[in-house]
């Protein structure tokens, strides 16, 4: 969980949840089982951000194309985490970073693993390394987190279903350093958890 204080941000999120007339937000709504490991990590963080920040909703919404964007602003570092890893543009433009010198690296669901050209096959053949997260049930997270200022977060798979078939958000929190720190640790964490991916 992320406790943040966001009040534009909100916002955003705020105008499609009330133009579908959908007010309450349920306080009793459980979640399904599954393992999880039991490393002591920290599970919450509390900071406050006071920054820009970029939303965009699915369906044909521009969420590829402010991934993307965020991507070119790279100067350093990109750490990604990913569930579904198929949207051509985005792995592009992370190849693209990773030739003009900034540092890549990808851990991906074990969904990823396939005996067939993937996503992640075309991050190793452009010198990024990219790790399976493979032990928890699914890695479902969808961030990146930029040149330690800049996160990218929301329900946005970076695929292209996202972008055209479902119901799906994007959120680029911009010069945000101390929540990109929290997610930096997150990155950390699941990185030591997980294995190299095996072509």
């Amino acid at each position: 969980m992320l406790l943040a204080a966001l009040p534009l941000a909100a916002q955003a999120y705020e105008y499609p949840w009330h133009r579908e007339g959908h007010r309450e937000i349920r306080q009793d709504a459980g979640w399904g089982g599954g393992t999880a490991d039991q490393s002591a990590q920290p599970l919450t963080a509390q900071v406050q951000v006071d920054s820009p920040a970029t939303a965009a909703f699915s369906p044909n919404g521009d969420g590829t194309k402010v991934i993307v964007r965020a991507i070119d602003q790279a100067r350093r570092q990109i750490l990604v985490q990913a569930y579904g890893f198929t949207s051509a543009p985005i792995i592009r433009a992370l190849g693209q970073a990773r030739a003009r010198g900034v540092d890549v690296a990808v851990l991906l669901d074990k969904s990823n693993e396939t005996g067939r050209y993937s996503g992640a096959t075309y991050l190793i053949n452009h010198q990024i390394p990219v790790w399976i997260d493979s032990s928890v049930r699914i890695a479902h997270n969808k961030v990146m987190i930029i040149d330690g200022m800049t996160v990218v977060t929301g329900s946005f798979n970076f695929t292209k279903a996202a972008q055209k078939d479902n119901a799906e958000n994007v959120l680029v929190l911009w010069n945000a350093p101390a929540l990109a720190a929290a997610y930096v640790r997150d990155w950390q964490w699941r990185k030591s958890l997980s294995h190299g991916f095996q072509q």
